[in-house]
């Protein structure tokens, strides 16, 4: 079984807090190399577990995403022992960068699709978990492909899904302030035409049930 030390020509490419990312040549194609090291706080049993758990899940929650017609990148390997996955680099650019530089129209359909996308994740009963505009990507073919599913979790609940859209909404208003209002209609818009409107006003309910909370919660320590 391949190591990441029999990996030539690895670079790091983003070092996170569940992971590290490199970038490699794999017989012959670009990729990303997803390790997560061991974590020095948590006792190594225990951070063995949760290092085996998402090596082996994540992939699981990838492959069930592209089943329900959401682009995620070819899964090469699967290392658990190394705790290592090996996958398709996606030649494009984050959707966080791309939005600056779109016109409004562009802005519009971008996130239509991605609200649709975002539905069908959650029809098929797949949280992303992290979901922000840093973690999606759209490639030079116009397909934009959802990442990193590492926090990722099966769950039909109301409040799971309603914290995966919570969470695009607060990645919109922080990194895109200037059209993020429109940016998350035009996201509502496109999981609207997948799941139709009254499923859509509950999880918009959920959305601001969850934001009334974390404003209590703000308030209270205040």
């Amino acid at each position: 079984m391949d190591t990441i030390d029999k990996v030539p020509q690895t670079r790091l490419l983003k070092k996170g807090a569940e992971a590290s990312l490199f970038i490699t040549n794999w017989h012959n194609r670009k990729a990303v190399i997803k390790v997560r090291l061991p974590k020095r706080y948590r006792p190594a049993v225990l951070d063995a577990r949760i290092r085996s758990y998402r090596t082996i899940h994540e992939p699981q929650l990838m492959h069930e995403a592209k089943t329900a017609g959401v682009a995620t990148p070819l899964i090469y390997l699967v290392n658990v022992p190394e705790s290592t996955i090996i996958m398709q680099y996606i030649e494009g650019k984050q959707v966080k960068e791309l939005l600056n530089l779109v016109s409004k129209q562009e802005r519009y359909s971008l996130c239509v699709a991605i609200g649709e996308s975002v539905a069908k994740l959650h029809r098929a009963g797949l949280i992303h978990g992290d979901l922000t505009t840093s973690n999606l990507i759209q490639a030079f073919d116009g397909t934009t492909y959802f990442i990193d599913f590492g926090l990722g979790e099966k769950n039909l609940e109301l409040e799971a899904q309603g914290v995966d859209l919570h969470l695009l909404k607060r990645a919109l208003q922080s990194t895109h302030f200037q059209f993020w209002e429109d940016c998350f209609k035009a996201v509502l818009c496109g999981y609207t035409s997948v799941l139709g409107v009254e499923f859509t006003e509950k999880i918009y309910e959920k959305i601001l049930e969850i934001e009334r909370r974390g404003r209590y919660v703000e308030e209270r320590k205040q």
